[in-house]
């Protein structure tokens, strides 16, 4: 009976204990000052729409710069609202680190293609399909022109352009896109001097694989500059257009 009191005795002391340290430490942090930010920016090496300058500046602009503020005082989904609002921000998370620092993890809007079409429309589309505006920073993406509506963009333009951004060889190949005003597919591929012809869109993944085997065992064998136009709109059969003498 007595090492059971002993016990429960001990059990009580600790448990004030751990609620007086815990409420000890709160009250201590909230009285800390911000000793700076800790800012990761996803995807950062191939794409710099964003960088930690602009972070900081939109935040100075907003009042919200947390460094030499009191913990208390800082609201990080405040924090949050404000980066989320920058046009070439996917996502924003700030938290409190235990060393009294703000840390911002930050995702970027990735641009899958460049839109510039006959009606004077000028964006990109991202990896979600959502209309981006123009940076004035360079962007490294196959561009589209032609007769493209921004519903032709945000579907069928989207999905070969995630198809081409998902392929290493045909992300590298193809360096534009046009749309013809029956709205038919033709690309232009950085080697080799002719068109290639998908006609109606869709069906990426048998296009692709049927022109990359006739590019090995075809073209490597009669030369890349033979034909002016090739034609893979149909299933069964590729359909080369010999250039003029």
């Amino acid at each position: 009976m007595t090492k059971r009191i002993l016990i429960l005795s001990l059990l009580t002391v600790i448990t004030v204990y751990l609620a007086v340290a815990v409420t000890a430490f709160n009250n201590r942090s909230d009285q800390q000052t911000c000793k700076g930010m800790e800012l990761s920016i996803k995807d950062s090496v191939d794409y710099q729409l964003v960088t930690p300058g602009e972070v900081k500046s939109i935040l100075k602009r907003n009042k919200a710069l947390p460094e030499g503020k009191r913990l208390e005082e800082i609201n990080v989904r405040h924090l949050e609202d404000i980066l989320s609002q920058h046009p070439f921000i996917s996502s924003a998370e700030c938290y409190l680190t235990s060393g009294g620092k703000v840390a911002l993890e930050i995702s970027q809007r990735i641009p899958f293609v460049r839109v510039i079409s006959n009606n004077g429309d000028n964006y990109y589309l991202d990896s979600e399909g959502k209309i981006m505006n123009v940076s004035d920073k360079a962007v490294h993406v196959v561009v589209a022109t032609g007769f493209i509506d921004r519903k032709f963009a945000q579907n069928e333009l989207f999905e070969l352009g995630t198809f081409l951004h998902n392929d290493n060889f045909w992300n590298a190949q193809i360096e534009q896109i046009y749309i013809t005003p029956k709205q038919e597919v033709e690309l232009v591929p950085r080697v080799g001097d002719h068109v290639l012809f998908l006609g109606k869109p869709g069906d990426y993944k048998e296009k692709f694989s049927k022109l990359q085997t006739f590019y090995k065992e075809g073209l490597n064998q009669v030369g890349w500059n033979k034909y002016r136009r090739i034609s893979i709109e149909f299933s069964n059969q590729i359909i080369c257009t010999k250039k003029e003498k």
